[in-house]
């Protein structure tokens, strides 16, 4: 009780507003409104969330001009390590103590956790960390919006891509959690519907270190590409050391399931060359996505921000508009109005939000280009193609969402 105690304090002081140049806080002494994101602060998806995610939030807010109906706007963050009981345990008292939504949530397993208690608490939660598919599936909540990508949307842009061009049989390195169980389960369907097959699969414990034993496996099983079911630091051992191991040298291909544009930067764009990956956000996408890296980069020492970076601005910015719209703070009234009214902020325009809570992104397939290529430091990726949400997502009827009528 005591170790709780202090990480719910730890997470308090978290929440202190951060001094950013042009914010504008509201002159009121009414309570906040206030939106708490449940992060990884310190393990293997620091880099691609963390407190990048919340001053993404943070610009939304600024943005939004720092209050909504009359009351001024603060933004809460602590660290959920990626463990489902640390996260509800957070959420839980954070939304006792009148937090009006919550975010992020880092890890599946985590962020499943979180839904449930949004669920009970009847908050809204923005879920932008989360990344498996049955956050909108079978385990779908009224509360719950999908901001970011999923296991599906992920798995099928590379995958289907992949086996129509002579990728053909797989092999899977997993992580041994919720996320990494999906992703393999939708990239396996993925593989099989285009003409593939797969050929098995290992599973690794999150915070792996040394993945040799099972690239070797993978390596013996003749597949001719090896899928990459994992993110974060996680991925990034992985890329490494099946470089070091030759793979793509003996003609097998390596497939990166959910890979950020923070990997590129961390492991080198030459380690990374070649690597095909789905996202529906690139820094160098459009003039709106330019000016939101320069603002986000400011903070960070000029690197660029990520597509869950993008996704905390998104999805602060859309509940943000869904208060205003619905002059309450109800979680029914603003989730109805969320669902309603189309996102529209610095890369997104008219996208719809389904009844399960699926944010119906525009995804692009990219390609790591060579380094001889690249006109700028971060410079990292030629687009291969753009996939329509109706051909990204999966389709509602099968998704097993109670919320989606017969």
């Amino acid at each position: 009780m005591k170790i709780l105690s202090r990480r719910l304090a730890l997470g308090g002081l978290a929440a202190a507003p951060l001094a950013m140049p042009g914010l504008i806080r509201a002159q009121t002494t009414s309570k906040p409104v206030r939106l708490g994101l449940l992060s990884d602060m310190g393990g293997p998806y620091r880099d691609i969330g963390g407190p990048g995610n919340r001053y993404a939030a943070e610009l939304a807010v600024a943005d939004f001009g720092g209050s909504v109906l009359g009351r001024p706007i603060e933004v809460l963050q602590a660290d959920d390590q990626n463990k489902p009981d640390v996260s509800s345990s957070i959420a839980r008292q954070w939304l006792d103590d009148g937090v009006d939504a919550v975010a992020d949530g880092a890890a599946s397993s985590a962020g499943l956790a979180i839904q449930e208690v949004a669920r009970e608490k009847k908050r809204p939660y923005l879920i932008t960390g989360p990344a498996t598919s049955d956050m909108t599936g079978k385990q779908c909540s009224p509360y719950g919006v999908h901001f970011a990508y999923d296991t599906y949307a992920l798995s099928h842009g590379t995958g289907t891509a992949l086996a129509k061009n002579g990728g053909d049989s797989w092999f899977f390195i997993t992580a041994d959690y919720a996320f990494g169980y999906a992703l393999e389960r939708d990239a396996s369907a993925a593989v099989k519907a285009a003409g593939g097959k797969v050929l098995g699969a290992v599973r690794a414990p999150l915070g792996t270190a040394d993945f040799s034993s099972f690239l070797i496996q993978a390596q013996a099983s003749g597949a001719k590409v090896i899928g990459f079911a994992n993110a974060g630091t996680d991925l990034q051992n992985c890329i490494k050391q099946s470089a070091e191991f030759g793979l793509t040298k003996n003609g097998v291909k390596v497939a990166t399931l959910l890979m950020a544009i923070n990997d590129i930067n961390s492991l080198g764009q030459k380690v990374c060359e070649g690597l095909v990956y789905t996202d529906s956000f690139y820094w160098d996408l459009n003039d709106g996505t330019r000016a939101f890296a320069k603002r986000w980069g400011e903070k960070f020492g000029g690197m660029v921000p990520g597509l869950l970076h993008a996704a905390n601005y998104c999805a602060a910015n859309h509940w943000l508009k869904a208060v205003k719209a619905a002059g309450t703070t109800d979680a029914d009234a603003v989730v109805a109005k969320m669902k309603a009214t189309p996102v529209n902020d610095f890369y997104n325009k008219d996208v719809k939000v389904r009844e399960d809570g699926r944010v119906m992104h525009v995804m692009h397939l990219w390609q790591v280009k060579p380094v001889a290529q690249a006109k700028s430091k971060y410079d990292f990726c030629d687009q291969l193609a753009m996939i329509p949400p109706a051909e990204a997502w999966r389709p509602l009827s099968e998704g097993g969402c109670p919320l989606v009528k017969a």
